[in-house]
């Protein structure tokens, strides 16, 4: 069974991770929610979520796919932790899948990760940061070998669904959406 950590952070965009660990648990995927603090997390709306454990707690394991939920201030607190970056690394140089969506493209950008590759982003969100060495595109889901970027709340369904396909394939894809009973 695949195994998926995403991280939470005050100030995230709920729709973003609650969407991404709802399908993702729908297709039998082991997500573990962290938060990187020891209280609950306080959404960028106002939503309460309580993680599975602390950040603290799973940094000595393997992930498969490290799923970065948006929204502000949560990207600038992920992208502030050195323990973010330093998972990030780790996942990406065993050959594992890193996400983001919304702002969080932001984390991927400062930890050096998408060099030459093509990413999308919530409009406005990498603000000053230097983009000249990415293509960076408007589309709603980018995919570049093993990362995979999304632009915000409205395409977190598409980026869920896309991430169950990365892990277990065309066909438990299609039976989560055929569940979801999307148009």
């Amino acid at each position: 069974m695949p195994k998926v950590l995403v991280p939470l952070a005050d100030g995230c965009e709920e729709l973003e991770a609650v969407t991404v660990i709802d399908l993702l648990r729908r297709a039998n995927i082991d997500v573990i929610t962290a938060s990187l603090r020891d209280a609950p997390v306080r959404c960028s709306r106002g939503t309460v979520l309580l993680a599975d454990k602390r950040l603290d707690e799973v940094m000595q394991e393997d992930f498969d796919l490290i799923v970065l939920p948006g929204g502000l201030p949560g990207a600038d607190h992920l992208n502030a932790d050195p323990r973010i970056h330093q998972l990030i690394r780790q996942t990406a140089a065993a050959g594992k899948y890193v996400a983001a969506i919304c702002a969080a493209p932001k984390v991927l950008l400062t930890n050096g990760l998408m060099g030459g590759r093509t990413l999308t982003a919530y409009p406005g969100s990498l603000g000053s940061m230097d983009t000249s060495a990415v293509t960076l595109t408007n589309n709603p889901l980018e995919v570049d070998g093993k990362i995979i970027t999304s632009r915000g709340p409205g395409t977190a369904m598409d980026f869920a669904l896309q991430l169950v396909e990365t892990l277990q394939g065309k066909a438990v894809r299609t039976q989560v959406e055929a569940a979801l009973q999307r148009p």
